[in-house]
């Protein structure tokens, strides 16, 4: 059986960054999708992610003729099988920011609010957590994986105070229900983004120190110390 060679893993690498760059352009498209109110915009995203979605299916292929006709070991494997984990990352990336589309959508259709302060501070820890993800698994650096890592409880505290300050706006305001809804539904989504960004650095670990950190912190609690 022929060995796997460095242009193989190369080659796959390449295909793992270019569909990464489609997932930061789509999400930067819906959020200005948002802040333009821009439906033509909304509708692009939609289409997009369409290409996403065929660079997965890709990435799928190469990784099973990987397996099939190369059969990589140690740190080979791990990287072959850690970028299908990237890849199904990302094509939830482009799903969230269709989410997040159509929630601009809505909104471009219903009476304008103004969008809170605290959403486009979310939304810029979120896309920049996306971005530090991607270098370190085209760097393949596990320490700046890890400072990727640290930042998770930060992005949760940001989610938390804009869904906080819609539910008083619900409150306060009961004919912007629908209004502040996809606000909630918007940063819920972009929160969902920083923990695809989190898997992303958890894969760049994996392949460089064999370390699986998934699902850590709720085994840890569970009493299993073995990851």
């Amino acid at each position: 059986m022929p060995r796997i060679v460095d242009r193989d893993l190369e080659a796959l690498r390449e295909t793992a960054l270019r569909m990464g760059s489609l997932a930061e352009a789509i999400v930067a498209k819906s959020l200005r999708a948002l802040a333009t109110a821009d439906p033509l915009l909304c509708k692009e995203v939609q289409e997009d992610d369409l290409e996403i979605d065929r660079l997965d299916v890709a990435i799928d292929a190469a990784v099973l003729e990987l397996l099939a006709t190369k059969a990589p070991v140690a740190t080979d494997l791990r990287f072959v099988l850690a970028t299908k984990s990237v890849a199904t990352d990302l094509e939830r990336v482009g799903d969230l920011a269709r989410n997040i589309a159509k929630s601009a959508a809505r909104l471009a259709a219903a009476p304008r609010i103004e969008l809170p302060g605290k959403l486009d501070q979310l939304a810029g820890e979120c896309t920049r957590l996306l971005r530090r993800a991607l270098d370190c698994y085209a760097d393949g650096d596990p320490e700046r994986a890890r400072r990727v890592l640290d930042q998770d409880d930060l992005i949760d505290a940001s989610e938390s105070r804009v869904i906080r300050d819609a539910i008083a706006e619900i409150a306060a305001h009961p004919e912007l229900s629908s209004q502040e809804i996809d606000l909630i539904l918007i940063a819920k989504n972009l929160e969902r983004v920083a923990d695809h960004a989190t898997n992303i650095a958890e894969d760049v670990i994996l392949i460089a120190e064999a370390r699986n950190l998934k699902h850590r912190e709720k085994l840890e609690r569970a009493g299993d110390r073995r990851t």
